[in-house]
């Protein structure tokens, strides 16, 4: 009899505990469903945080912040229709850093890659190591910040250069004026660090080393974003709207956040 009575009680434990377990695949979906299911403002910080985790940004010494503003911006510019069809090409130099850093990042946004690091100078009016002072100016061959919208390639004084396009009045709409264009410098590279402690500087453009200026020219050529970051209490820049890009994440039906 109590063994009857130990076997009915094992039976009616199972049964417990498989009823307490189990849910209705209605009920798991509706979960899913729940936790995939974001504000735009929350699809843009997630988007923005998976691509700087997934291209290693941070081992690489990108700023969070910095690389929020370059991806926000190119999303405004993807909007703007100011991109060319297929880009995902996003380029970031960061002049908070000290230019014996590699302080240039070139960033795949979609395949969410790092393509390249390297080192970039700033102009002789803007400082020494660091640069702390920035203008659109003629002849102050100051570095100006801002989002830029890269142009064609040509032949000149500096070699095969790219010509660049400021998108941010005040900050670096007259970059076409003053030649601020992308090209190879002798003066940037690890042999100058080691020389003077830091890198030489241009007159305003950013410069690469040769031995990666035809690299770097040949991936962000033809209408791709590069934007300047600086320490300046002052800048602004309408292609800094979350909003606007937060409701163009909404609305790509995964096309740029798949895998979040």
């Amino acid at each position: 009899m109590r063994k009857h009575f130990a076997g009915l009680l094992c039976t009616l434990l199972i049964l417990s505990i498989t009823i307490i377990s189990w849910k209705p695949v209605g009920f798991i979906k509706s979960n899913e469903n729940i936790t995939r299911s974001f504000t735009a403002k929350e699809l843009l910080e997630k988007y923005i945080g998976n691509v700087y985790e997934a291209a290693h940004l941070q081992e690489s010494g990108m700023d969070a912040d910095v690389f929020k503003k370059g991806l926000t911006g190119f999303l405004n510019l993807k909007i703007a229709d100011k991109l060319s069809q297929n880009t995902s090409i996003l380029t970031i130099v960061d002049f908070n850093k000290s230019s014996r850093e590699k302080r240039m990042w070139i960033i795949d946004v979609i395949n969410k890659e790092l393509i390249l690091n390297t080192w970039v100078a700033h102009g002789q009016g803007s400082g020494d190591d660091m640069a702390t002072s920035f203008s659109d100016k003629m002849d102050t061959h100051k570095s100006s910040l801002g989002f830029y919208l890269t142009d064609d390639v040509y032949l000149g004084k500096h070699g095969r250069s790219l010509r660049l396009n400021g998108l941010d009045e005040g900050f670096n709409t007259n970059a076409r004026a003053r030649d601020i264009v992308v090209h190879a410098a002798d003066y940037v590279g690890k042999n100058t660090i080691d020389q003077l402690g830091r890198l030489g500087r241009s007159f305003g453009c950013p410069a690469v080393s040769p031995e990666v200026a035809d690299e770097v020219i040949n991936t962000i050529k033809d209408k791709t974003v590069l934007f300047i970051n600086g320490n300046v209490s002052n800048y602004s820049s309408k292609y800094l709207d979350e909003d606007l890009a937060a409701n163009f994440l909404s609305a790509q039906n995964g096309t740029y956040v798949a895998n979040l």
